[in-house]
């Protein structure tokens, strides 16, 4: 937080407290949780804003460890609008950044 890359962070309630939505065409499908543990699920976030992955990779060897034996932190960007560039009209990325400016305002 002092070095200002901490944009957001918080623990996720279990599953159990969750929802999932399935998609299959047209259809929507809710499942209720708890879900299956079908590997490690998340159980909380950091959102940090740096400039790339190497940067990020440093941030998270300065981490604690999060958990009293051996543990592992995933990083993942974030999607961004110029990612889908090529599929956007050019009403949808005016749309979208009319959007992320009013988020802004918040």
């Amino acid at each position: 937080m002092n070095a200002g890359i901490m944009r957001d962070g918080d623990g996720l309630k279990p599953s159990s407290a969750g929802k999932r939505v399935a998609f299959d065409g047209e259809d929507r499908t809710v499942i209720d949780g708890p879900f299956p543990a079908v590997g490690e699920l998340v159980a909380g976030y950091w959102l940090w804003e740096v400039k790339d992955m190497d940067e990020a990779v440093a941030w998270v060897k300065r981490c604690p460890n999060p958990m009293p034996g051996p543990s592992e932190i995933e990083i993942r960007p974030l999607y961004e609008a110029a990612d889908f560039a090529e599929a956007m009209t050019t009403e949808q990325a005016k749309q979208e950044e009319h959007l992320r400016k009013e988020l802004e305002g918040r």
